[in-house]
């Protein structure tokens, strides 16, 4: 399986690569079509000064007879351009040649085919990429002028400006050679920096990868490291990771707390049971007391029924949440009446003072009349539960804006600052002492604000020179 590192650095290498070939036939390309341009122009530029010679030396009309003159001016001329350069007449039969040495130039007398004769004299000039049987046996560039007679108007022979093709090929062969090391350079400059630029991300992406096999046998504080030489990318990754991680080792520490406040919280009841049966069935417990600790029992079993309801309840409201099906339009205040009138006896017992503020007119919402129903009933439990003999509950239903607000108080001691955050955490007790409360099994908060959490609604505290108020907020609807 390849590595991430050798995939980017093939990559990059295979686009440099790329890139440079593209590069160089782009640019032979270019190079060849420029300097077969240069050679026709310089071809075409000298045949035509050759052509206008002629015809000055043909101004008697007697140009064969002044041969060996223009001859001279036709080697001269050739030399500098480089090239070869012949004199034919219309018959394509040749007259005059560059060559220095005479006595054995074969171009002389020799022929060239009428066709091309031809369509120099009828274009003026043309150009060709050709051999001449007999004369140039390989491709040459051959530019023809046609020469006319400045005496008679008439066209009297055709000049023609040859260069060898290979000439062209010479050059492209030198320059591609350099352009080639100068290619191989960049390549291994190139894929030397692509190289330490592959390794540099394949290691920040190793450490993400060890982190993740560290946190996955159980390392909770693994971490990747952020900044140094790490790109954005890189860096957004690690943050990303060490959020996720963070996260995760909290859901951990909550869910290990979770475990053994549940084992607590059952092991206490289940140890009662089992501490009266025993003493009930050894006669430890005398017979005239069995139905005083029967009682007490009866009402252990009550609790644990009450806290596997409760946890049942929160396992639901996090795996399904509320459905648009259950929530309807319903009067909240007079869902907060009706909770409040179950509460009667015990507000009775403790001698509480009541304050009650509600509005003369429905307030609506739209929202699971069970869940929020709990919500209310939790909250009242709560104030109740911690309210000092004698002391107030207070009840206030309010509208602001788009919500309706409900803040549930009571009097008693002051939670600490510290304590406030933790208050709706699972099993959380914020009064010690709450041990001996055998009412209560610690999930009423949490499943209050699970229950507004899942109706995209949230609830917040305040505890203050002895008043403690809750309050949350649901949507207002006509």
């Amino acid at each position: 399986m390849k590595t991430t590192f050798s995939r980017l650095f093939a990559l990059l290498a295979g686009v440099i690569l790329l890139c440079l070939v593209l590069m160089g036939v782009a640019f032979r390309a270019v190079l060849l079509g420029y300097l077969e341009d240069e050679t026709r122009e310089s071809l075409q530029s000298n045949g035509e000064t050759l052509s206008k010679l002629a015809a000055v030396y043909d101004i008697t009309g007697e140009l064969d007879n002044r041969w060996g003159d223009f001859r001279l001016a036709l080697s001269a001329a050739a030399q500098m351009a480089g090239t070869d350069a012949i004199l034919c007449n219309t018959d394509g039969q040749v007259r005059l040649c560059s060559c220095e040495d005479v006595s054995h130039c074969i171009h002389t007398g020799g022929s060239v085919p009428q066709e091309m004769i031809d369509r120099v004299l009828a274009e003026g000039d043309a150009f060709f990429e050709t051999d001449i049987p007999g004369l140039y046996d390989e491709e040459h560039f051959i530019e023809g002028v046609a020469v006319t007679s400045s005496l008679t108007d008439k066209q009297i022979g055709v000049v023609l400006m040859i260069a060898p093709a290979d000439q062209i090929q010479s050059v492209l062969k030198n320059t591609t050679a350099i352009f080639f090391y100068v290619c191989v350079v960049v390549l291994l400059v190139a894929m030397v920096g692509s190289y330490f630029l592959s390794r540099s991300q394949a290691r920040s992406l190793e450490a993400v990868t060890k982190a993740a096999t560290r946190f996955g046998h159980g390392e909770l504080d693994a971490r990747v490291a952020v900044g140094g030489k790490n790109t954005v990318e890189i860096n957004e990754l690690a943050q990303a990771f060490n959020a996720m991680a963070e996260n995760l080792a909290q859901s951990e520490t909550r869910r290990q707390e979770f475990v053994a406040n549940v084992s607590h919280e059952l092991k206490t009841p289940m140890t009662t049971i089992s501490g009266f049966l025993d003493g009930m069935l050894d006669g430890t417990i005398p017979e005239s007391q069995h139905r005083h600790y029967m009682q007490l029992v009866s009402d252990e079993v009550r609790r644990l029924s009450r806290l596997v309801r409760s946890m049942l309840d929160i396992s639901r409201l996090q795996a399904q949440g509320i459905s648009e099906e259950k929530k309807r339009r319903f009067d909240l205040g007079e869902t907060i009446g009706q909770v409040l009138i179950r509460f009667e006896q015990r507000v009775n017992r403790k001698s509480l003072r009541v304050d009650v503020e509600l509005p003369d007119r429905p307030v609506w919402t739209r929202a699971d009349p069970d869940s929020i129903t709990q919500v209310i009933y939790n909250l009242i439990d709560n104030a109740i539960k911690f309210c000092n003999e004698g002391g107030m509950l207070g009840i206030r239903l309010t509208t602001e804006g788009s919500k309706a607000r409900v803040t549930i108080q009571n009097t008693g001691p002051t939670v600490p600052p510290e304590e406030l955050p933790l208050l709706f955490d699972r099993f959380h007790k914020a009064d010690k002492s709450r041990s001996a409360d055998r009412e209560g099994v610690g999930l009423g908060l949490y499943i209050v604000k699970t229950i507004l959490g899942s109706h995209g609604e949230d609830i917040t505290v305040t505890s203050e020179n002895g008043l403690t108020a809750f309050t949350f907020t649901l949507p207002l609807v006509r």
